[in-house]
């Protein structure tokens, strides 16, 4: 007979948070190695440069559409089921992205693209399985913890680039085959997930809990999404043009698969103490600490394009996101019911990823089709980052200004 862990003593969170570390290390891989390559593999296929960061924006936009459905999904048959469905998206999108590099079919890379943010929206909701059986103590530590399995993917993802990116006849054919390895392989992982599927509401019951509307009207659920949405979409915006910026300034894919290692294990290596600095300091210092990171990010960008400079400008740029990023969902985690769970998760994303979407098409379109070189290109993509600073900073301070209710 099973043994029930006392109440809050968090034992099946514990187990349930090693389970989403793994998977975020293995199947999390998957988008470093996309990330790196896709916009190169995209200026060789596309015909008008301008569209090579497009299969990122993609992958984006294929999470942003189904974010609120999977959410659903999960609220009716559980993260399991969920988490499968969408490493099933990822091993898809992987075959119809080679199927598209082997053809030399731009359309039908793209459509691989979009099955690829099939299992990147999955991915997303692991930050939020990880407190569906945590007391409110252990949720910022669960978060932090699961996106801190993001370190071994930072370094499993850019090195299997460099193994398979000129392995075949074809670029990048090798990269994509092996994405598919990691997502039939990963998607196993969560057959030792433990985490009961929410109560179901009787037919012709009322919903319980709050509305989309009143929920999206509370400030503190408002300036989550906003710090996210910003956090996230900016990251992308720098992230998705590096490779071409590194390369279009001399350096090789080695050395752009580099800077992207050195960031992603920024993204997540923070993030074994930063559920304690939350704990310590409040969940909005640490999103205003993010935001003022992914500015300085920019400064050092635009300092120069020597190698150290993209290393550097990387690292912070990782840094700021993950303060951003999971200041910003302990703050939405903490504002919901369990009722309310699916709704307000589904639509968080939803915004998020529609930011992350517009970000990265601007990104190839600031990179390569409006400035005169790379250098140029590159310094655009980072002054962009100034106006959504702005506005997720005066969102937190309005937060803060604003009169507490007893």
């Amino acid at each position: 007979m099973t043994t029930l862990a006392p109440p809050h003593s968090d034992a099946r969170a514990k187990r349930n948070v090693l389970v989403l570390v793994a998977a975020q290390a293995i199947l999390g891989a998957q988008m470093p190695m996309i990330f790196t390559i896709g916009g190169l593999a995209g200026q060789t296929l596309a015909s008008n440069i301008c569209w090579a960061t497009l299969p990122i924006s993609l992958i984006v936009l294929g999470s942003m559409l189904t974010a609120t459905p999977l959410a659903a999904f999960m609220q009716r048959y559980g993260r399991r089921a969920g988490f499968v469905l969408t490493a099933s998206g990822g091993a898809l999108g992987a075959v119809i992205g080679a199927i598209g590099l082997m053809q030399g079919s731009f359309g039908l890379f793209l459509l691989g693209s979009l099955f690829t943010g099939v299992y990147m929206s999955g991915q997303g909701f692991y930050r939020f399985a990880a407190t569906d059986t945590a007391s409110d103590g252990f949720k910022p530590k669960a978060i932090s913890l699961v996106m801190a399995g993001g370190l071994l993917s930072a370094v499993i993802g850019p090195q299997l680039v460099k193994v398979t990116a000129e392995s075949m006849v074809v670029p990048f054919l090798g990269t994509y085959l092996a994405v598919i390895a990691l997502n039939l392989g990963g998607m196993t992982l969560f057959a030792f997930l433990d985490i009961p599927k929410p109560v179901q509401a009787v037919r012709g019951a009322p919903v319980m809990g709050r509305s989309r509307g009143e929920m999206l009207r509370d400030p503190v659920i408002a300036v989550a999404i906003i710090c996210a949405t910003v956090s996230y979409a900016l990251m992308n915006l720098v992230m998705t043009s590096s490779p071409l910026a590194v390369v279009g300034c001399g350096f090789n894919t080695g050395n752009a698969a580099d800077v992207v290692t050195a960031h992603v294990l920024a993204m997540y290596a923070p993030s074994f103490f930063t559920g304690h600095l939350i704990a310590r300091f409040g969940v909005e210092k640490i999103v205003a600490a993010g935001l003022a990171i992914l500015a300085a990010a920019g400064a050092v960008a635009l300092t120069g394009v020597e190698l150290e400079h993209f290393f550097l400008a990387l690292v912070l740029l990782g840094i700021g996101w993950n303060f951003g990023f999971i200041g910003a969902t302990t703050m939405l985690s903490r504002s919901h019911s369990t009722a309310e769970r699916g709704r307000i998760q589904g639509i968080n994303d939803a915004i998020v990823f529609g930011g992350v979407t517009v970000a990265s098409l601007s990104s190839g379109q600031l990179m390569n089709c409006s400035g005169s070189d790379a250098q140029t290109g590159w310094q655009l993509v980072n002054l962009a980052m100034l106006p959504f600073l702005v506005l997720a900073g005066g969102a937190l301070i309005w937060l803060a200004l604003r009169p507490r209710e007893n």
